[in-house]
């Protein structure tokens, strides 16, 4: 996937990210991956998505999150494994956040572990709500966020 989108996206971002729990070698997580484009900042932005429009993507907005852009794409179309995929401009405080939990958890292994005890509660209590299994697990994460 990593090679479509630097195929389609040569010299207009700074880096393709692979974060969220898929990221961190032997953590619990749901098949699907966290993608992060970085860009350097918005002057690309509408080239960027027309790119990805090219790649059958739809820019969703920032859904409520500054500095970084959602795009879906019709999953019964696409051959590409399941994903999410941001464009965060590279000072954009959720790419920070993702980047940091990733090499945190990825090189301090109590915590790691906390961490899937608690992602496998969360999906245990709330299998079909997205949000509140969000919510479960935040307390843990903004606590690694202070470490920051």
């Amino acid at each position: 996937m990593k090679s479509i989108l630097i195929g389609k996206l040569d010299g207009l971002v700074l880096s393709i990210e692979h974060v969220g729990s898929t990221s961190i070698v032997g953590l619990c997580a749901k098949p699907i991956l966290d993608i992060d484009i970085v860009i350097k900042d918005y002057s690309n932005f509408n080239l960027i998505t027309r790119k990805l429009s090219e790649l059958g993507y739809t820019c969703e907005g920032n859904l409520g999150i500054p500095d970084r852009f959602a795009f879906c794409y019709d999953e019964s179309k696409s051959k590409l494994s399941p994903h999410h995929l941001y464009v965060c401009p590279v000072f954009s405080e959720e790419l920070r956040k993702h980047i940091f939990l990733r090499n945190y958890l990825s090189v301090h292994k109590l915590e790691k572990k906390e961490y899937g005890k608690i992602k496998r509660r969360g999906a245990e209590l709330y299998p079909d709500n997205i949000s509140k299994y969000i919510e479960y697990k935040s307390e843990f994460i903004d606590n690694i966020y202070k470490k920051c």
